[in-house]
């Protein structure tokens, strides 16, 4: 004859066991939705892609504007008199020569880009993340200006390749991304030759 205390003893553990059990499967469901909140969305995982930029319709002097990754790209088509500024701006610039890190080895250059004729760079001033306005005409700004990018926000400046002038608050040149042609008219955005961009740091 099995004992009272005995049978007793087995409910505790029966009970202790099921309601380990249930509170397991509790835990386990109630951390789905954590863990799918840090998880990235389609959505989120779908801008961070590279992406196809048609500039197709883009005139000389004008900026086309797409956004990618949460930033302003932008591309901006130079004519030979915007293109002429550059060699003349060289003592006013804290990295003419693009010594700082701020664009892929293939535009390293004086135009910083690809093709001469387009910039492809990303729309925020290295200083404190503001956009800056594309101001092309000259002396727009003062006297002195050739064109370029001016950050109203703290008066940042940049020449018509994005590099940075000296005696602004903005450190750095702004950034160019990884780029590639895929054909005449269009630009991929994140991807070159290389492979896949990683991510960017803007400062």
């Amino acid at each position: 004859m099995v004992a009272k205390d005995e049978v007793d003893q087995k409910r505790r553990c029966f009970i202790r066991r099921a309601t380990t059990a249930v509170g397991g499967i509790g835990l386990a469901a109630a951390s789905v939705p954590f863990f799918q909140y840090w998880m990235p969305s389609a959505d989120t995982e779908a801008a961070g892609a590279p992406i196809k930029i048609d500039i197709s319709k883009l005139k000389p002097r004008e900026q086309l504007t797409v956004p990618w990754r949460g930033m302003p790209i932008w591309v901006i088509s130079r004519d030979e008199e915007m293109l002429g500024t550059l060699s003349k701006l060289t003592d006013s610039l804290r990295d003419p020569l693009c010594e700082q890190d701020q664009q892929p080895a293939y535009c390293k250059n004086e135009y910083r880009s690809i093709k001469p004729q387009l910039l492809v760079t990303i729309g925020i001033c290295t200083h404190l993340g503001c956009v800056p306005t594309y101001r092309p005409d000259v002396a727009s700004v003062d006297p002195a200006w050739l064109g370029g990018f001016y950050c109203p926000c703290h008066g940042s400046k940049y020449d018509l390749s994005g590099r940075v002038f000296k005696d602004v608050p903005a450190p750095l040149n702004l950034k160019i991304p990884r780029h590639m042609y895929v054909s005449d008219t269009e630009i991929l955005i994140g991807q070159d030759a290389e492979g896949v961009q990683g991510s960017i740091s803007i400062s």
